[in-house]
């Protein structure tokens, strides 16, 4: 068993914009992934198109408003004009565009899946690692809670986190664990095993 691991945190789909559509009322919009950009002479505008989830009526979320054109860097303005994904998917996790468009999105709607090592609690209690690491990569913020990666990477259930929480031997960047701690990339969370395994001598990890 080795003492560093790496949990890859995809995310799978955008998160949907939370919106009254004009035609239908329904409230919640998805991401085209398309853009709109309109030139006028030296300056650009740009948008990242929603379309309604009911009836597909469209609104347009503001990405660069009335700037001059050659201030858009050219891999940057290639990949507007081309639609690429990867453009259109890191407007539509930024915090600061929501910022800039006073939006709410709805990050429960967020599909996702984890790339890990299948490590048990058990497999860690049984090795004879002092501490056992892991490294978060997790491009897309999306509000995630850190307890929630953890019990899907070592298949635990919330009470025994929470056990894990009282006894204080699992930190992230140095801190303990706590239920309120949310996903950053390149975080390091760190599991104190020789600390876990005094505690497990006299108390058990109950389901």
């Amino acid at each position: 068993m080795r003492n560093e691991y790496t949990w890859e945190i995809k995310a799978t789909s955008t998160p949907l914009l939370i919106k009254k559509c004009s035609h239908c009322h329904n409230d919640r919009f998805y991401c085209s992934e398309k853009f709109r950009l309109n030139a006028q002479k030296k300056n650009i505008d740009v948008w990242l198109i929603y379309r309604c989830k009911k009836c597909d009526n469209t609104i347009n979320m503001t990405i660069f408003s009335r700037i001059k054109t050659s201030s858009i860097n050219k891999k940057l303005h290639k990949q507007l004009s081309e639609n690429q994904i990867q453009a259109a998917w890191k407007y539509a996790f930024s915090y600061d565009i929501k910022q800039k468009n006073n939006i709410e999105l709805d990050f429960k709607s967020v599909e996702y899946k984890i790339l890990h090592d299948n490590i048990t609690l058990e497999n860690i209690l049984s090795s004879d690692i002092e501490i056992i690491t892991f490294k978060i990569k997790y491009p897309f913020d999306f509000n995630l809670k850190l307890s929630s990666v953890i019990r899907a990477c070592l298949n635990i259930s919330s009470k025994q986190l929470e056990r894990l929480i009282e006894l204080e031997v699992i930190s992230i960047q140095e801190k303990y664990l706590q239920k309120k701690h949310k996903v950053k990339n390149e975080s390091i969370i760190k599991i104190e095993v020789r600390k876990l395994k005094h505690n497990m001598e006299s108390k058990k990890l109950n389901n």
